[in-house]
């Protein structure tokens, strides 16, 4: 936590890494709530819940008539919704590698092009990304780019299991009883 809030201020990327259920997005919601952007869209992007084909549309958008269904006006993706804002791109070791080389560009170039459309529209947003697989053995099994894991992984925060940190059972166990006391009088 000390290292969080240190970085809460600054926007640079932040890749948060722990087993499942330790809690990677509560703390995605902490550094998005004490950041400067805490008053802006704060998307969070379940990357294991998206369908391969759908990945583009939904990150980037679409313009009106980029295909047969496509709504009038077109459609805003989550990235352009995120902005000013913070964007969680959670499971991120599940994003098929094609998207990966379109996040990647996307991060450099802070700016997203909609499908069917050729303008670029330029973002500001803090990246925040959160995974319980090891990214850094995807990247040597050729499954995760190396280049969008260095431009990912700028501020790394691991959280450790529960079992690990016997120490914040009983604080856990007051809260969540005081929680429930309240709930149930």
């Amino acid at each position: 936590m000390e290292k969080v809030k240190k970085v809460v201020a600054f926007p640079t990327s932040v890749f948060i890494t722990g087993d499942s259920g330790t809690g990677k997005e509560v703390l995605a919601n902490y550094i998005h709530q004490y950041s400067p952007q805490k008053d802006a869209p704060f998307i969070k992007v379940n990357c294991a819940a998206i369908p391969a084909e759908l990945f583009e549309s939904e990150l980037f958008g679409y313009a009106e008539g980029a295909f047969t269904v496509a709504k009038k006006g077109g459609k805003a993706g989550l990235f352009e919704k995120a902005n000013t804002g913070t964007i969680l791109l959670d499971e991120i070791g599940e994003l098929p590698l094609l998207m990966q080389a379109k996040l990647l560009r996307v991060l450099q170039d802070q700016a997203i092009t909609r499908i069917g459309d050729s303008k670029l529209i330029p973002l500001t947003f803090r990246l925040v990304c959160s995974t319980s697989k090891d990214l850094r053995d995807l990247v040597n099994k050729k499954q995760f780019r190396e280049d969008l894991w260095y431009r990912i992984n700028v501020i790394h925060l691991n959280i450790p299991p529960l079992y690990k940190r016997k120490s914040d059972i009983l604080p856990l166990i007051d809260v969540y009883l005081t929680m429930l006391c309240e709930q149930y009088g």
